[in-house]
């Protein structure tokens, strides 16, 4: 790891990841011979952009423009602006700043703050796009203003519609809703967040280690009937609702009575075993769609990741598997597919 934050070279790709997997994200970029650089905490670079997202960026632009004075000094706003004149202005852009996810660039919270308000003050009224949630509908233009330590700026775009994330950085903060019983709700409302479509009114979904309620409840709470299989308890006001049933018995035993629209899977156990559960229910096409989370192992991630990619399309016949890092995942990756009937 570099002493100091190293600015990103104009031309290449920024990628963004949890502070301490700098390294796992710079071997998955190595196996894609992306060429990639470390920078400083949270951020890699890399030459090329692979075609399958590596699990541990969370979120990566092409870099325009880059700033490193002497002293950390400010970046004049105009300068900044004056770097933006070459991107495509036929289509609304969608400005975010942000800071490194890690302790050093946590400090910078409040610069980059100022720092997009001051750009947004800068920019024709009718070229900024305000709502994110317009912004793949609309072709925006992700802007992204890095705000590093030392004084390193960044400045990169790339279209939403081949965007990571559209949250700053790759940091989808999600609000832990009233009761809810662990912060397993918000992993799971990230994960969804990033889908094409969600569960809904109506639709089953199996939740596989279930207990005590934190990914059944917020699918309840979708309009969805939940079949909540884990041999613990669940939360009193889950376990008398009408739209769940509870099924008391290990995750690796049950089969169910009708195929599901949904399975979900957030069990901390052994992930090559978790991942040979979900292959069974995709081969077996007992689920039309599948969010889970995988524990990652202390060592060997990567080519565990490896595996699990592999059981599950290979051998669980999963189409459009995405493998990442959230921001809400800890020592874990969380992974969506979906099987064709």
């Amino acid at each position: 790891m570099p002493a100091q934050t190293l600015a990103a070279q104009p031309g290449r790709w920024l990628w963004t990841c949890r502070e301490g997997f700098e390294s796992h994200l710079f071997e998955e970029l190595v196996w894609a011979g992306a060429g990639p650089r470390l920078l400083g905490p949270a951020l890699v670079e890399s030459e090329q952009r692979p075609d399958v997202p590596p699990a541990f960026g969370r979120a990566v632009e092409r870099v325009v423009a880059t700033w490193a004075p002497p002293g950390g000094a400010q970046v004049p706003v105009e300068e900044l602006v004056a770097a933006m004149s070459g991107l495509p202005s036929r289509v609304p852009w969608l400005v975010r700043a942000y800071t490194p996810d890690s302790a050093k660039g946590n400090t910078q919270a409040g610069r980059a703050e100022a720092l997009e308000a001051a750009v947004r003050a800068a920019l024709p009224p009718n070229r900024v796009l305000e709502d994110d949630g317009r912004a793949r509908e609309a072709g925006a233009l992700l802007v992204g203003l890095c705000v590093a330590p030392e004084g390193v700026l960044m400045l990169g775009a790339v279209s939403a519609r081949e965007a990571l994330s559209l949250a700053p950085g790759g940091r989808r903060r999600m609000k832990r809703a009233g009761e809810s019983p662990s912060r397993a709700a918000m992993k799971l409302e990230e994960a969804l967040d990033g889908l094409a479509h969600e569960p809904g009114r109506g639709d089953v979904c199996v939740d596989l280690g279930a207990a005590p309620g934190g990914w059944t409840q917020r699918l309840v709470a979708r309009g969805a009937r939940v079949v909540a299989v884990d041999p613990a308890k669940l939360m009193p006001e889950l376990a008398k609702n009408p739209r769940v049933q509870h099924v008391q018995e290990s995750a690796f035993a049950y089969a169910p009575e009708e195929s599901a629209d949904w399975l979900f899977c957030d069990m901390a156990w052994r992930p090559l075993e978790v991942a040979q559960l979900l292959a069974k229910w995709g081969r077996r096409r007992w689920a039309r769609n599948l969010v889970a989370n995988i524990k990652l192992p202390m060592k060997d991630k990567n080519p565990l990741l490896l595996r699990v990619r592999q059981t599950l399309v290979e051998d669980g016949g999963w189409e459009g598997l995405t493998v990442r890092q959230l921001y809400h995942d800890r020592d874990e990756v969380t992974v969506t597919a979906h099987r064709m009937r």
